[in-house]
């Protein structure tokens, strides 16, 4: 999920990197070429421009934004979900978690979290692709869409924003035939398990850390030949209209 993912700064963004730029993909097409009960990695790691995102995180030093964000939402940090703003030409959504997130974090310190899904598009308030903008250009972005865009940081504190360019953080959900994803234990190994995000669990939800833990206690189950198997996945029953 987070191969070759760079790092941009406020005045410049992340670089786009691809499969060549780290070591997970080169091994895993290294494993399956000749073994077909190993996947397809080229099923996702094909599709750059349908599986990256922009990421970043925003580092605040007065709480003025995150009261900002309370009196627009009524979400207290930790308390509410994802913002995301459904009009964006970015699909942007952030979120801001309970404070400190971090180990060791100053008292005078927030920090949040945001990404953007249309990484191609021009922006609303930035006339530029997200993909090709600094942390400065996508705050004025959000702030724009907060209606915000006219407060500097007289009125804000300065915030300082990190893009992380991510191209395959959504390439699990890619289309995909039976055979891309190995079992948890290839057919013919008895010494090979494997895990993670591009394993096959049959009605299980990829991008969550469940799914990595599942697929490793599946593999150990069936490689020491061990009676129990990953917990029960709650499946919902509900009409979609009655569901909560």
């Amino acid at each position: 999920m987070t191969e070759a993912s760079a790092v941009g700064t406020p005045e410049h963004p992340a670089l786009l990197l691809d499969k060549y730029d780290g070591g997970a993909w080169k091994l895993w097409e290294s494993l399956a070429e000749g073994r077909p009960e190993l996947g397809r990695p080229s099923a996702f790691c094909g599709q750059v421009s349908r599986s990256k995102w922009v990421s970043f995180t925003g580092t605040c030093h007065r709480p003025d934004f995150f009261e900002l964000i309370r009196d627009l939402t009524g979400n207290v940090p930790g308390e509410g979900g994802l913002v995301t703003f459904a009009d964006s030409a970015w699909l942007m959504s952030i979120v801001l978690p309970h404070q400190p997130h971090f180990i060791d974090q100053p008292k005078d310190v927030d920090v949040f979290w945001g990404y953007g899904l249309s990484v191609e598009r021009t922006g609303d308030f930035v006339s530029k692709p997200m993909e090709q903008c600094g942390g400065d250009e996508i705050l004025q972005e959000l702030l724009g869409h907060l209606g915000a865009g006219h407060l500097d940081d007289k009125r804000l504190g300065k915030i300082t924003v990190i893009p992380g360019m991510m191209p395959f953080i959504t390439s699990q959900f890619l289309c995909r035939e039976k055979g891309d994803r190995p079992d948890v234990v290839p057919d013919g190994w008895q010494n090979l398990g494997l895990l993670g995000q591009f394993v096959e669990l049959p009605d299980d939800v990829v991008f969550t850390v469940e799914y990595s833990v599942r697929s490793a206690q599946a593999a150990v189950a069936r490689l020491l030949r061990l009676r129990s198997e990953p917990p029960p996945r709650v499946q919902g029953s509900a009409p979609t209209k009655h569901a909560v």
